[in-house]
């Protein structure tokens, strides 16, 4: 599977992450947000020296393993499963988030997804063309989105084209997809044709913040303002930027607003462009990836002037998974309630 245009989420219109092109000097081309690259299982099985060429180019462009989410693509068989477990095993340890393409056409094994504990799972093009005219389709579909929420990961859903075909995944319920339908217009955003009030996908109860995890845009620690100011600049739906240390662990949080408005004042970019961004940005609120939707809103109004921040989804050993959007809890528990 080859993405050609950026990944939408259909709850909020908002853009998460985009394809990743390896230019002829081995650089990637790819913008703030998070990247999406195929890695062919071929290539986990020629091992770890066949990634060299990966780790090298996130290098050379000053991009953290964190921000990448590699699609496994292509079958494999029951005798190249050792290998593959090893390689993904090693992957997630740099900090890659893990992926798999292909679902319900691909011969992939359940059990190996659950324990790659994947950040998605992408369904295969041609279920998707088959949704909107063929129930099987969707129970393969609902059973993919199933198994995502067991092993909390997001389902994908590719090549979107007709809005008979949007409205099938998202009575799945689908919350991630991409396409020749949601490619951006000639003012350069993203918009999702809204959902019929009879689509919208029914909410389970008490879901955990990795269910709500959006990727998070990472800067180090130390960067300059100016260079928040560019990724904030490139995409209007990043609504915040976190610092973090070498090991991922979130230092500091940027919301969009209150950083975009030091900037218009008079002298603004005089004053603190050249500056470490860390002077304009608070402690990152940060929750646990197991915390209830519930204790992450009760978390998330502690603070009256920072309500509406984003909040940090850690890790066990504190590093940063993802952000989770105030909004997304909210429609989350309205749902609940109604």
């Amino acid at each position: 599977m080859s993405l050609t245009g950026p990944v939408v989420d259909l709850d909020t219109g908002a853009v998460i992450a985009r394809p990743a092109i390896v230019d002829s000097s081995g650089y990637l081309r790819a913008a703030p947000l998070p990247m999406v690259l195929d890695l062919p299982v071929h290539v986990v099985l020629s091992g770890a020296g066949a990634l060299a060429p990966l780790h090298e180019a996130l290098r050379r462009s000053a991009r953290h393993p964190r921000e990448a989410i590699l699609l496994l693509t292509g079958p494999f068989g029951q005798a190249d499963r050792p290998m593959i477990k090893v390689q993904l095993d090693g992957l997630r340890n740099l900090g890659y988030l893990l992926g798999f393409a292909g679902l319900g056409a691909e011969s992939v094994p359940l059990d190996m997804i659950a324990d790659a504990a994947p950040y998605l799972l992408a369904l295969a093009p041609e279920v998707v063309a088959r949704i909107p005219r063929d129930h099987r389709a969707s129970a393969v579909a609902r059973a993919v989105v199933s198994l995502a929420r067991g092993v909390g990961a997001h389902v994908l859903a590719p090549a979107i084209e007709y809005e008979a075909q949007l409205a099938a995944v998202r009575g799945c319920e689908v919350r991630l997809a991409h396409g020749p339908l949601l490619a951006p217009g000639p003012d350069g955003l993203v918009r999702v044709p809204l959902p019929a009030v009879e689509d919208e996908p029914a909410i389970s109860l008490g879901p955990r913040v990795q269910e709500l995890l959006l990727p998070a845009v990472t800067l180090p620690a130390e960067a300059k303002a100016e260079e928040v100011v560019a990724a904030f600049g490139h995409e209007p739906s990043i609504t915040s930027v976190i610092l973090v240390d070498e090991y991922q662990r979130p230092k500091f949080s940027l919301d969009r607003s209150r950083f975009l408005l030091s900037f218009a004042a008079r002298y603004g970019h005089a004053l603190h462009g050249a500056k470490p961004a860390r002077r304009l940005a608070d402690p990152p609120r940060t929750v646990p990836r197991t915390t209830p939707a519930i204790a992450a809103m009760q978390a998330a109004g502690r603070d009256s002037g920072r309500v509406y921040d984003d909040l940090v989804v850690i890790d066990e050993l504190n590093r940063c998974l993802g952000i989770v959007r105030v909004s997304d809890l909210i429609r989350q528990l309205t749902a609940v309630k109604g």
